[in-house]
C-alpha cells in the first residue's frame, strides 16, 4: 500500500510540474508586425503578419497533446470627435494547432469546426502559417459612409485549447495559459 501512495504522489508531482511548465510556456514575441487593408470589388480584405512565441515548453506541451488556439481580432469602427468610437465590424479569425504523434507533424486547422487542415514538418513552420494572414474579408463597401473616418485594428492571442484527459483533470483550475498582444491600428483610407 505505502509503495502504491509514494507512485501516486510521484506521478502526481510530475504533472503539476508539467501544469507549471504550461504556465510559462507562452513566453516570447507576440505581436502583430505588419497589416494593411486592400479594397477588391467592393470587399475590404485584411492582409497581417503576426509573430507567436516559439519555445521549447509550446513543442513539450504539443507533444504530449495539448491543443493551442489562435486568434486574430480586427476590429473597423467609425471615428467620433466628442464620444468613444462606434464599432462598425468586429471579427475573428481562429485557428487551431496540435501534434500528430504517429506521422510526426504538427496539424493546423482552419477552425475548430473546419474539414480543412494542414500539417507542417516543425513547430516553426506551422507558427509561420498561422501567423499569415491573407485576404481575409472583413468588411464590405456599402457598410461604410463616405463623409467619416474610420480606423482599422488588429491583435493577436493565443491561448490553450483541448487537454488530453490525464491532463484535464489536474488543470480544470487553472486558465492562465492564454497572451494577447497590442492592438496594431491606422487609419483606414476610404
Amino acid at each position: 500500500m505505502k509503495r502504491v501512495s509514494q507512485a501516486l504522489t510521484a506521478l502526481l508531482a510530475s504533472f503539476l510540474v508539467g501544469a507549471g511548465a504550461l504556465a510559462n510556456g507562452l513566453d516570447g514575441v507576440l505581436e502583430v508586425s505588419s497589416a494593411y487593408v486592400n479594397v477588391d470589388h467592393g470587399v475590404f480584405k485584411l492582409h497581417a503578419r503576426v509573430q507567436y512565441p516559439e519555445n521549447e515548453d509550446i513543442r513539450v506541451a504539443l507533444n504530449d497533446g495539448v491543443t493551442l488556439m489562435f486568434d486574430v481580432e480586427a476590429v473597423i469602427a467609425r471615428e467620433r470627435r466628442y464620444w468613444f468610437d462606434a464599432d462598425v465590424v468586429s471579427v475573428t479569425l481562429r485557428r487551431e494547432l496540435s501534434y500528430h504523434a504517429v506521422s510526426n507533424r504538427y496539424v493546423v486547422r482552419g477552425s475548430p469546426d473546419s474539414a480543412t487542415q494542414e500539417s507542417y514538418a516543425t513547430l516553426h513552420e506551422a507558427l509561420e502559417a498561422i501567423g499569415a494572414v491573407d485576404d481575409w474579408p472583413v468588411l464590405v463597401e456599402p457598410q461604410l459612409s463616405r463623409d467619416a473616418r474610420y480606423r482599422v485594428s488588429v491583435r493577436a492571442s493565443v491561448r490553450r485549447g483541448r487537454l488530453p484527459d490525464t491532463l484535464r483533470v489536474l488543470m480544470f483550475w487553472t486558465d492562465s495559459w492564454h497572451r494577447t498582444s497590442e492592438w496594431y491600428s491606422w487609419s483606414l483610407p476610404v
